[in-house]
């Protein structure tokens, strides 16, 4: 598959954007740690090339914290489109600056700061409507364009489908239109709870917001890795009366009962989920948001189906949704979707009247300002919860594999550089993937 993708979008050619993802190395050829995609389930940790300022307005980031995202595992098993071999992989980081190009006038070197996980070019008409990630200008995927009709913004370390920009799984990374894209940090916030301002929470938080979960709501959330554990927060912080999460993790059901008091439903124990929710809440759920994932597909159909390359998605918990949601109800995807599925339930969805959002990517520039400094900064949102092991990057590889197959009770992990301050009170210690209980 990525080698057609790469051939077709090499066919196709690039769009031309305002800003490119290659970038000068610095002189001496210095190296850096960094993780690396080579093929499905193989990556490594390699020394790759420091970056320079290539263009005007860059930064270059020495990476204090980094982390491994659910989505990754999508790179991890080959199910994005257009990976090289190579490609330097990370979207979720912050650091401290290290160097600005001539135009950033706004962040300083030594200054902590936050990266978004999309590239905004801040000046066409989404970004001026904090859309970042819609951003018309960063991502010159041909292919991407050929697919949906239009482009998001560039990622980071999302695979040539999203610009090929390299990402922050490694001890430097180089941000484009820093200006734009990077949040500065106050001092009194460690890195643990400012680190996932670049994804996870924002990401989390849109679902919430977009599908419009609103007071008294019954939610149900499936999939409770840690977007879904904090979407649970936010339901809760919107005033839903019931959330009600749906899992098939031992660690992940008793995390989310321990952690935030929610119902869980284990779906190796109710194979008939809906038929479960209607048990728990006979009217339907008001809303249903999908915070799992499409690369595990739960029946014989589907994994035939995929296997044989005739879907690349799955439809299974979609339709759960649809059909466990009450008349009029709302349902919102933020699990990340590529392709094509079969089977889908879309008589339910018209005759029932469902509101079937796709939430899409997250637009960070939208939300994070308000989380930081009205969740954070008073304590209503403490992102710390969901932490559960601290790793050196010399272990990002093995990190893969363990998060893939839910090593160790593993939510969500911080990746220190040798740039990184030592833990924050309260946060795990370090500890390295050999160690973990299997």
């Amino acid at each position: 598959m990525q080698a057609a993708a790469n051939k077709f979008q090499e066919h196709l050619g690039t769009v031309p954007t305002e800003i490119h993802p290659e970038y000068k190395h610095v002189e001496g050829g210095a190296t850096m740690k960094a993780l690396a995609w080579f093929g499905a389930k193989d990556v490594r940790v390699v020394a790759a090339p420091i970056p320079d300022i290539t263009e005007p307005d860059d930064v270059i980031l020495q990476v204090t914290g980094t982390t491994i995202c659910g989505s990754d595992l999508h790179l991890y098993h080959g199910e994005i489109m257009a990976l090289q071999k190579g490609d330097i992989l990370g979207h979720e980081f912050m650091g401290k600056v290290f160097k600005v190009g001539p135009n950033v006038t706004n962040l300083k070197p030594g200054q902590r700061v936050v990266s978004s996980f999309q590239i905004a070019c801040g000046k066409c008409d989404y970004c001026k409507e904090n859309l970042s990630s819609f951003c018309d200008r960063t991502n010159n995927s041909s292919l991407q364009n050929y697919m949906y009709g239009q482009r998001d913004a560039g990622f980071f370390g999302y695979s040539h489908f999203t610009g090929g920009f390299p990402g922050g799984q490694a001890e430097y990374v180089r941000v484009p239109i820093g200006e734009v894209n990077l949040l500065p940090i106050p001092d009194e916030i460690p890195d643990e709870k400012a680190m996932y301002l670049s994804d996870v929470l924002p990401t989390s938080y849109h679902t919430v917001v977009d599908t419009g979960v609103k007071p008294g709501d019954v939610v149900g959330i499936w999939g409770l890795g840690p977007i879904g554990q904090c979407a649970a927060r936010w339901a809760l912080l919107k005033g839903a009366s019931r959330v009600i999460g749906i899992d098939k993790v031992p660690s992940r059901l008793q995390f989310a009962e321990s952690k935030s008091g929610i119902e869980t439903i284990d779906f190796s124990q109710y194979s008939d989920v809906t038929k479960r929710i209607y048990e728990l809440c006979p009217r339907g759920l008001d809303v249903a948001l999908d915070c799992g994932t499409f690369h595990e597909p739960k029946t014989l159909l589907h994994k035939v189906q995929k296997t044989l390359m005739l879907e690349t998605d799955v439809s299974e918990t979609v339709n759960e949704m649809i059909v466990s949601v009450r008349k009029m109800g709302r349902c919102g995807i933020i699990a990340a979707y590529a392709g094509y599925t079969n089977g889908f339930n879309i008589g339910a969805l018209m005759e029932k009247g469902v509101r079937l959002i796709g939430n899409g990517q997250a637009p960070v520039l939208k939300y994070w300002e308000e989380i930081l400094n009205d969740y954070i900064i008073p304590g209503k949102f403490d992102p710390t919860f969901m932490i559960t092991h601290r790793v050196p990057i010399d272990d990002m590889a093995k990190l893969y594999s363990a998060f893939d197959n839910r090593i160790d009770g593993v939510e969500k992990v911080f990746v220190e550089t040798q740039f990184s301050s030592a833990p924050s009170a309260g946060c795990p210690l370090t500890s390295r993937v050999d160690d973990w209980q299997s």
